[in-house]
């Protein structure tokens, strides 16, 4: 799982995203210069082609496997269980490694917290905002980033594309992360076309493949000529679009050969940039940080390249909007009221605002409920 559920902004404000002041790591260096390599270790939950939360970090891992001197053992498939343990504790024993990466929501209690303690030489990191400063290990840590701002762009792009103004949403789950990539499309979409709305139908689980194409297809009946998500695995959803003659929007990886007629851009994490800062980090003996996280402002996201879908003016004004991110614009202006007609944004936030996190609501112009 994405391990969507949980906050991610509530530890920025204690810890930096630089690397000034880190401490050595004498049990990290020792293994980071050994042979001269790095050997890092990185589990998946799924397959590293599926698509979605899986292909996104793969595809980082790519990128990490072409720095010199690092050295990349992977394990895809393993389950949150023991299962997990067993990989990434052989990685550390038989491969050397001396940075785990554990890239699924569950791995992170008790199988990395427990691993940390016992191997304090080597540096565990986990794709979810879970690491507590006050009780987990002090070579534990973790990173996530804000998947909303490039959702705000696929909105922006979304905007000028749909001809019916109407633009679909298959969503897993009505938890805050989901909401704020939805609403954020909206924001976005609203930002080039006011009349633009978004339907929403929630599958209630992270992987529902059936369900999925269920609600791809209902929202093409409904009218939407426009369909994006946020579920873990997005190529049942896209696929179903381009069947049907209709444009898209990925999430959290590349769908672009899914969909060579009907894609505009998508959503995708930029892994890549956190994951050679570790690199980094261990080859210079200092610890990596033990809470990262951020968006555009920070490259710790990216839009798909666009697709033929995107028109000229769609892809100005998703480029543009894309810069204003980079500068910290923020895309929370209020007031904003959800779609019942309550106030729920008075003011105006900043992208990284923990108020953010408590989303709880689908905003005034998107059809649908959360309960």
């Amino acid at each position: 799982m994405s391990g969507s559920e949980i906050s991610r902004r509530t530890l920025i404000k204690t810890t930096a995203l630089g690397l000034a002041g880190a401490t050595l790591n004498i049990g990290a260096m020792r293994r980071a210069l050994a042979a001269g390599d790095l050997t890092v270790g990185v589990v998946y939950v799924g397959a590293r082609d599926d698509f979605g939360w899986n292909q996104a970090h793969a595809v980082a891992i790519k990128a990490l496997k072409e720095v010199p001197g690092v050295k990349v053992v992977e394990e895809e498939n393993v389950p949150e269980t023991d299962a997990v343990s067993k990989s990434m504790e052989s990685m550390v024993n038989l491969d050397g490694a001396g940075l785990i990466l554990a890239t699924s929501f569950g791995y992170y209690t008790p199988f990395v917290v427990d691993l940390a303690k016992k191997y304090p030489d080597v540096e565990f990191r986990h794709a979810a905002p879970l690491w507590n400063k006050d009780k987990d290990p002090k070579n534990a840590g973790s990173y996530f980033g804000y998947l909303n701002q490039a959702h705000y762009i696929n909105g922006v792009a979304a905007g000028l594309a749909t001809k019916k103004n109407k633009i679909g949403f298959v969503a897993a789950k009505p938890i805050a992360s989901v909401l704020s990539n939805i609403n954020s499309v909206l924001l976005g979409a609203r930002s080039t076309n006011p009349n633009a709305t978004v339907q929403v139908i929630f599958t209630g689980d992270w992987s529902m493949p059936v369900r999925e194409a269920e609600a791809a297809n209902a929202l093409v009946d409904a009218g939407c000529d426009v369909i994006t998500c946020h579920v873990d695995g997005p190529k049942v959803v896209i696929e179903t679009a381009e069947k049907r003659g209709v444009m898209s929007c990925g999430h959290n990886a590349s769908q672009a050969p899914l969909a060579p007629k009907g894609l505009i851009t998508g959503a995708e994490y930029k892994w890549e940039t956190i994951y050679k800062g570790y690199a980094a980090d261990l080859a210079a003996g200092k610890n990596p940080p033990n809470f990262l996280t951020g968006g555009y402002e920070v490259d710790f996201v990216r839009n798909t390249p666009f697709g033929a879908s995107a028109t000229p003016e769609a892809q100005k004004a998703a480029l543009a909007a894309i810069e204003g991110l980079k500068a910290k614009k923020p895309i929370y202006v209020g007031p904003l009221k959800d779609n019942k007609g309550k106030l729920v944004i008075d003011k105006t936030y900043d992208n990284l605002d923990p108020f953010l996190d408590k989303m709880d609501y689908l905003l005034e112009g998107v059809s649908g409920s959360t309960t």
